[in-house]
């Protein structure tokens, strides 16, 4: 039996990047992945979404380029280049992480991963039926879509009808009609490529809002704009039934009905858990997760999880962090895992972003809060690049502290600007001393420099 320090049970942005860390500092690692190396992230959710959502930019823009005195005729979508160009970025991606394996040393083991048991010698991990040793288990298994009980549909299998993030991402035609059940971030940004794409898109909601925990201002800007582009919302409506091309949903009590040529199902995720023999060492879970602490350990000695198993924040980017973190305990760091500047990022046109306390979250826990809202229109690149934007940048600050505890924003480039935020956050820096940054211009990252020093408020120029 081949003997490791460190076994990972998964390969997705949690398990690659702890094998690498893991490889480069001097432990002997196992890394096993049951379907595709890269994980949901890379192969069918963060990164072929983007391919797809760039796609839509530039059909976005070529339509509405006499705005900006540039005329295109004939801009369209051909779905089938669509998918290639999506299939070659993913091969690209996964050749590199399979050489900085390979470089670090560590062995890629491709079968199903179920932990049988613990030795005086370490845990006993088989890989479809083949038993390994380690002294650590990684479990980094990620999450899969949940599946509702809609009648009409099958748990846990998709059909050709009835798609999950997997399957949208590989449709080679356009749907003329698609109904989206769940308005969340991977709803959002499907709808928003197959609007852009041709598609008539309706979208359903439970709640009386879309994106989730988004900052509400953010998110009822974020919905007026959807709506000027074409997408219909149902908010506050439960889907009662799929049947044959429709979809039957629940409105202020009233039964109503809507066809569709396909339907994706996006109302969430949940850990993978199952299967993995955890009971066999007594790791514990609550509501289908694994537990952790801020050091990614389980209750149980060696036992660590990363990403979206341990259900604390289902972004590939906490993953990175959980992921080395996890690995500097093996090797004996000090690091631990913070959460309260996680940034999260809608690739819509336009994006949006957030990072920390909302308004409501920060009211709810007590804060003393001041609440800033800069109209993106403050920036002179912002106002040049964008004709008609109604972007805002809104930042929470704890007075008691003078310190960033939140900021959230749509509109251009907002994806690559709210690192910053975070930063800010995270270092717990003082107000005055972020004020002493130098902010580049022409930017629309200056918006977040005038409304840190207090310029402006809400009007917007």
């Amino acid at each position: 039996m081949e003997q490791f320090d460190l076994c990972i049970i998964g390969g997705g942005p949690a398990g690659y990047t702890a094998a690498g860390q893991a490889g480069a500092g001097g432990l002997k690692t196992a890394l096993i992945e049951k379907r595709a190396l890269g994980g949901v992230c890379l192969n069918e959710g963060c990164i072929p979404s983007k391919t797809f959502l760039h796609s839509a930019k530039i059909l976005d823009y070529a339509k509405t380029g006499d705005k900006y005195g540039v005329t295109v005729t004939g801009a369209g979508i051909d779905q089938g280049k669509v998918i290639q160009r999506k299939n070659k970025v993913i091969k690209v991606l996964v050749a590199g992480i399979k050489a900085k394996l390979n470089k670090a040393g560590v062995t890629m083991l491709s079968g199903t991963a179920v932990i049988t048991g613990r030795e005086t010698s370490g845990f006993i991990v088989t890989v479809d039926d083949t038993p390994i040793q380690a002294q650590h288990i990684l479990l980094a298994s990620g999450s899969a879509p949940v599946i509702p009980p809609i009648p009409g549909v099958k748990e846990g299998i998709a059909s050709e009808f009835v798609l999950t993030n997997r399957e949208i991402l590989d449709l080679t035609d356009i749907p003329p009609e698609l109904v989206v059940v769940g308005g969340g971030v991977i709803g959002l940004e499907m709808a928003s490529y197959y609007n852009s794409a041709g598609s008539k898109v309706t979208v359903i909601e439970m709640l009386d809002k879309i994106a989730g925990l988004t900052e509400n201002e953010i998110s009822r800007i974020l919905l007026g704009n959807y709506k000027k582009k074409g997408v219909a919302f149902k908010l506050g409506c439960r889907v009662t039934g799929i049947g044959e091309n429709s979809v039957s949903y629940e409105e202020n009590g009233v039964a109503q009905t809507i066809s569709a040529d396909k339907v994706l199902l996006s109302i969430g995720r949940a850990p993978n858990t199952q299967g993995l023999g955890l009971e066999n060492i007594g790791v514990l879970t609550e509501r289908g997760a694994v537990i952790t602490d801020n050091s990614m350990r389980t209750n149980v000695p060696g036992v660590y999880a990363a990403g979206d198993v341990n259900g604390k924040s289902m972004l590939a980017h906490t993953a990175y962090r959980e992921a080395e973190v996890a690995v500097a305990q093996m090797l004996g760091g000090p690091d631990t895992m913070r959460y309260n500047a996680i940034p999260s990022v809608i690739y819509t046109n336009p994006e949006v972003a957030g990072v920390g306390e909302t308004e409501e979250s920060a009211r709810e826990k007590g804060l003393d809060i001041a609440v800033t809202a800069l109209s993106m229109r403050y920036s002179g690149r912002y106002l040049a690049e964008v004709e008609g934007g109604d972007g805002v940048l809104r930042l929470i600050v704890d007075k008691k502290s003078n310190r960033l505890v939140g900021a959230h924003m749509i509109g251009s480039y907002v994806s690559e600007i709210i690192f910053g935020a975070a930063m800010m956050i995270d270092m717990a820096l003082d107000i005055e001393r972020v004020g002493e940054v130098t902010f580049p211009h022409p930017s629309v990252c200056e918006v977040l420099r005038e409304a840190l020093n207090g310029i402006g408020g809400t009007n917007i120029p």
